[in-house]
């Protein structure tokens, strides 16, 4: 059985955290499928979004498989090695060049709200819980995942988190802004895919142009990514779909936008 698959329905890809007799543990290897294919995902035409969810409805992902830390963290270099694969997943994440949503159902603990935090938002069920029990394996997460947690919650929030290693649940997940909806669980795979595939329908490249706009603003503007924003935003309005939005606009009938 293949522990990281991937699912496609249209435009739509979901790769899948596929080890549910685990809780969906994230082994070594895993951490760098992940990576790759994200980075696959993200350099396909034809995709549009990108969700990532575990296998089943007991979790989004239990967090790092704790049953490797003996053989694959034992020593300096195992420890800086599996660091380096979780913040490439993470990176790969964040930058993918295709909207994405976290679907959670149940837990998304440790490692997976480094997963979770990477996407653009997080869509959870009713009954889900959060955290990051760092404090319990005296561990020190990467600069990047905890600037994401603060940027997503606020410093205060982020340190109650990482002090107390508590699981937080989805109302208070909600209330910290750390998810931005939270449906019945027999409705969260309907509302994800219906949000997904509305954005789908949109002009790729405004999509895209807004994605890289907001991540250039949280890194601080600078006249260099100002003009990357601008050229960003000639090459929409000057392209095939930028006429076919106004066409379609004057013609009173959905916009049928290609990419380009």
């Amino acid at each position: 059985m293949t522990d990281v698959l991937v699912e496609r329905d249209g435009a739509i890809a979901t790769i899948v955290i596929n080890r549910p007799r685990m809780r969906n543990a994230i082994s070594l290897a895993m951490w760098t499928e992940i990576a790759r294919v994200t980075r696959v995902l993200g350099e396909d035409d034809e995709v549009r979004a990108v969700v990532y969810r575990g296998a089943g409805r007991d979790a989004f992902a239990s967090g790092a498989d704790i049953s490797e830390f003996e053989e694959q963290r034992k020593d300096a270099a195992s420890i800086q090695h599996y660091g380096a694969q979780t913040e490439a997943a993470y990176a790969a994440v964040r930058a993918c060049p295709k909207p994405t949503v976290a679907m959670i159902f149940g837990y998304c603990m440790g490692g997976a709200m480094g997963i979770a935090m990477g996407c653009d938002l997080r869509f959870a069920a009713e009954g889900s819980r959060f955290g990051i029990p760092a404090a319990k394996l005296s561990i020190v997460y990467p600069p990047s995942a905890v600037g994401q947690l603060v940027d997503l919650v606020g410093p205060a929030y982020a340190k109650d988190i990482l002090y107390s290693a508590r699981a937080v649940d989805a109302r208070e997940a909600l209330a910290m802004g750390f998810i931005q909806r939270l449906v019945p669980a027999g409705d969260l795979e309907r509302v994800t895919y219906d949000y997904l595939r509305a954005v789908a329908d949109n002009a790729p490249l405004s999509v895209h142009g807004s994605k890289v706009t907001i991540d250039l603003y949280l890194e601080g503007f600078d006249e260099a990514r100002r003009e990357r924003i601008r050229a960003l935003a000639r090459a929409a309005s000057g392209s095939q779909d930028g006429k076919e939005g106004t066409r379609a606009f004057l013609e009173k009938r959905p916009p049928r936008f290609r990419g380009r």
